[in-house]
């Protein structure tokens, strides 16, 4: 059986992720080998395939991790007893700052999601589907309730915002001029606009 942390407390787990994101995110998924991940992370293969099946498993969970984090915080906000435009401008703005705190993540997923197996690409397709979805309910709300506009499908206004959040590893650099909650505001700002009547 495997050790299942090492000599500072770390699981082996998350030795492996961080790992294999340092090094997907350096030279490519399709460019890393498991040797290199295993030896990056200090643990032995059979270490590797107890906790995670295959290279592409640590694939999957890299982006998997970030979008339960996302969803988890999605649903906060949709639950939350505010006002409908004050839980989309917080999850609007949650979305654009979790997703540049993991930017390596969301890059190394956006650059190698084809070299998942078709069930893991399926997988994660519903997932963010079913983010999607929350998000888009709490547009529709608040298009019910004439707090926002009608003349935009809400479909339209999830993919606008989500093709913001979808760039941001494109362009966004951590020693730019502007903070992750300050691009957030702006982005969330932008999409509050758009809604109004």
């Amino acid at each position: 059986m495997p050790r299942t942390t090492d000599g500072d407390g770390t699981p082996v787990p998350q030795r492996l992720l961080a790992a294999a994101t340092r090094l997907f995110a350096e030279q490519g998924y399709d460019r890393t080998s498991v040797q290199e991940i295993v030896e990056a992370a200090g643990v032995t293969k059979g270490a590797l395939y107890h906790y995670f099946g295959s290279k592409d498993d640590l694939l999957h969970e890299v982006y998997a991790r970030v979008l339960r984090l996302q969803q988890e915080r999605l649903d906060q906000f949709a639950d939350a007893d505010e006002p409908i435009e004050k839980r989309v401008r917080g999850a609007a703005a949650d979305v654009v700052v979790t997703t540049i705190d993991n930017l390596d993540d969301a890059s190394i997923f956006f650059r190698s999601m084809h070299h998942l197996s078709p069930e893991k690409n399926k997988q994660v397709r519903s997932e963010r589907r079913r983010y999607h979805e929350r998000f888009r309910a709490l547009i529709e709300e608040g298009q019910r309730e004439g707090v926002f506009s009608t003349a935009t499908p809400a479909d339209l206004v999830v993919d606008y915002h989500f093709g913001s959040v979808h760039h941001l590893s494109t362009w966004y650099r951590p020693d730019g001029p502007l903070s992750p909650q300050q691009v957030a505001d702006h982005l969330a700002d932008l999409l509050l606009r758009a809604l109004r009547p």
